[in-house]
């Protein structure tokens, strides 16, 4: 089966349902932006502080609930700035808790890959007691950054993708 794109900005530049979540909830100081970069990608950047026991700014895209295997495999084509990531997928933006993995950026383009089943449940940086992956759906993506420091960052997005995998293949 060919991917389905989820985002493409060079395709549909908008930032229309991404919202940032800062460590501001929590009292933190934290600040992200998320905005078209003058090239058309989607630009995340902002500043960490851990002023207030702050420490993280995410920016999440809520989507239509989109249909997927947890052998499926997300596709995103993103520029970062050395620094750490964490991405996150929720499949039903009511949870609690997120499925993650973590990924370097190299200050190049990068295609990265995950397989939906290798992301695992967390809740406030802690795991939680649950499988990885095993769900049907996805209703919400997430970017976040929190390397317990002070730093700025930029991530810039141009794609993503859900590669279906079946169990026939």
């Amino acid at each position: 089966m060919p991917a389905q794109t989820i985002v493409n900005f060079k395709e549909n530049p908008t930032t229309n349902n991404w919202k940032v979540v800062d460590d501001v909830v929590m009292g933190g100081r934290s600040s992200g932006s998320f905005s078209l970069s003058e090239e058309g990608y989607g630009k995340f950047s902002g500043e960490v502080s851990l002023e207030n026991n702050g420490g993280f700014s995410s920016v999440r895209y809520v989507m239509e609930t989109l249909n997927v295997s947890p052998k499926s495999i997300i596709r995103i084509r993103l520029k970062g700035d050395g620094k750490l990531y964490q991405f996150r997928v929720k499949h039903d933006r009511q949870a609690y808790y997120s499925y993650i993995t973590e990924f370097n950026t190299t200050g190049d383009w990068q295609t990265l890959e995950f397989t939906l089943a290798d992301l695992r449940p967390t809740f406030r940086g802690r795991k939680v007691d649950l499988p990885n992956f095993d769900q049907n759906t996805i209703e919400e993506l997430r970017f976040l950054i929190g390397n317990k420091k002070t730093q700025t960052f930029v991530l810039l997005v141009e794609s993503i993708e859900l590669v279906p995998i079946t169990d026939k293949e």
